[in-house]
C-alpha cells in the first residue's frame, strides 16, 4: 500500500491550500484516513480525520472552522483543504490509513511521504 501526498506549498498567510492524498496498492476504502503535520523540532500531531464511508469527520482544534477534510472512495483519494493559513500551520503534513478514524497516530498502519506546507507571515 502507497499513500502519495500532494499539494504543499508557499503560502502567504490568509491563503489557501487543498493537500491530496493518493492510494494505490489495494484499495483503502473502508478504511479511516487522517492527516497529521510535523513542524521543524516538534512532536508530529493530528490534524483531521474521517471515517470510511465520509460522513464523519472530525479535526484538531486549532484547524477547525478553517480546514475541511473529504474522500472520493471511488478514486481512493482524500483531500485537505485548508483556509485562512495561519504561519503555526507550517509544517510537514501526513496522510494516514488506519482501521478507523482517530486522532491517535499509533492507530494508523500506513503513511505517505509528507508534503511541504509553509506559510509566510
Amino acid at each position: 500500500v502507497q499513500l502519495q501526498a500532494s499539494g504543499g506549498g508557499l503560502v502567504q498567510a490568509g491563503g489557501s491550500l487543498r493537500l491530496s492524498c493518493a492510494t494505490s496498492g489495494r484499495t483503502l476504502s473502508n478504511n479511516g484516513m487522517g492527516w497529521f503535520r510535523q513542524a521543524a523540532g516538534k512532536e508530529r500531531e493530528f490534524v483531521a480525520t474521517i471515517d470510511w464511508s465520509g460522513g464523519t469527520t472530525s479535526y484538531a482544534a486549532s484547524v477547525k472552522g478553517r480546514s475541511t477534510i473529504s474522500r472520493d472512495r471511488a478514486k481512493n483519494t482524500v483531500i485537505l483543504q485548508m483556509n485562512n493559513l495561519k504561519p503555526e500551520d507550517t509544517g510537514a503534513y501526513y496522510c494516514a490509513a488506519g482501521p478507523r478514524s482517530n486522532w491517535d497516530l499509533g492507530e494508523y498502519n500506513y503513511w505517505g511521504q509528507g508534503t511541504q506546507v509553509t506559510v509566510s507571515s
